[in-house]
């Protein structure tokens, strides 16, 4: 993970200070780059600790296609509830909990203009096994037609697999908006998991994670935290236990399922030997 405190030590050193829909200022560079060799161990950051609870709990999330905020409550993070109750989202929302066509409705129900839904994930794990060297193993969430059916547009946005010559997956995703203390760690992380959990479907092994990072910002109430950051010394990464019962259609019948927990995801998915520094702490930007 040195290539992503290396970015933020160039925000802090070389970025441009601007103000923002947020109402609290940023420090940005544009178009960053981060790769992350899976094989190195799971891409956990390890200068602070990881919420690595909240951030599986949010990938299954999504890949069930849900739209309600307090699902994911369920499985373990609070991480949208800010964004359910956003003043300018609250009267769009359908119902209490509601956070729109948001990611996993994109991944999972993509409306086309006859009425029909799509279901890219299921098109990801079939293209995969069937023409794994096409160039078209893409999974957007970026739709121009239903950004005003969000309580957040899409940060990371677009996602492409690679299989190389050597039954290799790799993932690039392409993020737009990157609040690079609080948001980047948990999405490459978010990312790793993404690739290992399509890898075991299809037959494959996890290779490499490339993340390009578009606009590449660190908030001014988080440069305390960055510099307090970018003062440890990281730790050997840790490696990723993943249950044999992550399968294809495990992965297929989350589609509009609401029933798992929290329980559950401990039985699915953990990090074993993960040493980290402690927490840092910071108010996300809503």
């Amino acid at each position: 993970m040195k290539e992503y405190l290396a970015v933020l030590q160039d925000i802090l050193d070389n970025g441009i200070d601007r103000d923002n829909r947020t109402g609290i200022p940023s420090r940005a560079l544009f178009g960053k780059h981060v790769t992350v060799d899976l094989q190195d161990g799971f891409p956990a950051v390890t200068t602070k600790k990881l919420a690595f609870k909240a951030m599986r709990a949010e990938l299954i999330w999504f890949l069930s296609g849900s739209r309600d905020e307090r699902y994911l409550e369920r499985l373990g993070a609070k991480i949208w509830r800010a964004n359910a109750e956003a003043p300018y989202w609250k009267p769009k929302a359908e119902f209490e909990g509601d956070v729109g066509r948001i990611y996993g409705v994109q991944w999972r129900s993509w409306r086309t203009p006859n009425g029909e839904e799509i279901d890219q994930v299921a098109r990801l794990i079939d293209g995969l096994k069937n023409d794994p060297f096409d160039r078209r193993h893409i999974i957007t969430a970026w739709n121009p037609g239903e950004l005003d059916q969000m309580a957040l547009p899409p940060c990371h946005l677009l996602y492409q697999f690679h299989v190389d010559d050597e039954n290799g997956l790799h993932l690039t995703m392409y993020q737009r908006s990157c609040d690079m203390f609080l948001g980047v760690p948990f999405n490459i992380a978010s990312c790793g998991l993404f690739t290992y959990i399509i890898a075991q479907i299809v037959g494959m092994t996890p290779r490499t994670v490339q993340i390009t990072l578009a606009d590449a910002h660190i908030y001014h109430n988080h440069f305390d935290a960055v510099r307090e950051q970018l003062s440890r010394e990281p730790f050997t990464r840790p490696r990723l236990s993943i249950s044999s019962d992550i399968t294809d259609t495990f992965v297929r019948e989350l589609k509009d399922r609401d029933n798992l927990s929290r329980e559950d995801l401990d039985a699915l998915f953990s990090l074993e030997n993960y040493e980290h520094h402690p927490a840092i702490k910071a108010e996300m930007a809503v």
